[in-house]
């Protein structure tokens, strides 16, 4: 496997969508971190079997604020799917300093103390215009210029790596060597279409993004995501269907509620997408 030796860090893990895609190529996740009780919940769940060392070591823990950064396993790459929060306009050009009170402020810690060889941080395309820039403004300084890290910027939609749903979100990866870079992975025909996924016929092959909010909305809602006319009939997605468009394999299992799992679903990422880009940062650093 391509990422054998790699050992990487999964942070606001969520229902463990980075640490599918890396566990796929073969890495070891030898730390994660997520505070929502119920994504935990499921996160254990699913993971408890393929990374016991995690679990046995006591290093899936809660709030990443409360943690000992020095303590945190050696790793090569930290992982983060991280919310998105302003920054203050007040120390804008201070970088590093500039972070702190926000959650990237953690990451850009970790990063600091632990120095690994990469990074590959998601979030939201918007985040190019979240508090008039400043956001990813102080990001980009504080990796690059602070930390010494490269920096490489992507939108990738789901739909490009395999999966019927849009989805694009802003990947951003680095390496501690500045030379270092990856290529861009070709994009790959669908897998499936959303008429797989629903077991009928619907009228569009890739489907709407999954959210958090805003279900049931209607067919004819302009806020609609989660309802598809399927052999005629109106029908709202389930998180079984959910969990497909997101590339979970059958054997993932939900133990919370259906509306749990849709929720925590509308939060993960596309796994095909992290997988594709994973896959040339383990090329990059083996």
């Amino acid at each position: 496997m391509v990422g054998e030796s790699i050992k990487f860090i999964d942070l606001f893990a969520g229902i463990g969508g980075f640490h599918l895609a890396l566990h796929n190529l073969g890495a070891e996740c030898v730390f994660a971190s997520e505070w929502d009780k119920h994504a935990r919940v499921t996160y254990e769940h699913n993971f408890k079997q393929k990374s016991p060392e995690l679990f046995k070591k006591g290093n899936f823990v809660g709030d990443i604020t409360e943690i000992e950064k020095k303590n945190i396993p050696d790793f090569d790459v930290l992982t983060a799917g991280f919310p998105c929060q302003p920054f203050s306009q007040a120390g804008f050009k201070k970088g590093f300093v500039d972070t702190r009170g926000t959650l990237f402020f953690d990451i850009a810690e970790i990063i600091k103390i632990k120095k690994p060889k990469a990074f590959f941080l998601e979030n939201v395309r918007h985040i190019y215009k979240h508090d008039e820039g400043r956001t990813f403004s102080t990001i980009k300084k504080t990796l690059t210029r602070d930390l010494g890290y490269s920096f490489q910027e992507f939108i990738v939609k789901a739909s490009d790596h395999g999966l019927p749903q849009h989805r694009p979100r802003l990947f951003m990866i680095g390496f501690r060597d500045k030379t270092l870079s990856i290529d861009t992975p070709e994009k790959q025909d669908l897998l499936f279409k959303m008429s797989d996924v629903m077991k009928g016929e619907v009228d569009r092959d890739v489907g709407y993004t999954l959210r958090v909010g805003g279900r049931a909305s209607g067919i004819n809602d302009r806020r609609n995501w989660d309802c598809y006319r399927v052999d005629g009939k109106v029908r709202q997605l389930k998180a079984e269907e959910g969990k497909m468009m997101q590339g979970f394999p059958t054997t993932f299992e939900f133990p919370v509620s259906e509306s749990s799992a849709m929720k925590q679903l509308g939060n993960s990422v596309a796994v095909a997408a992290v997988e594709a880009y994973a896959r040339e940062i383990i090329k990059v650093i083996s």
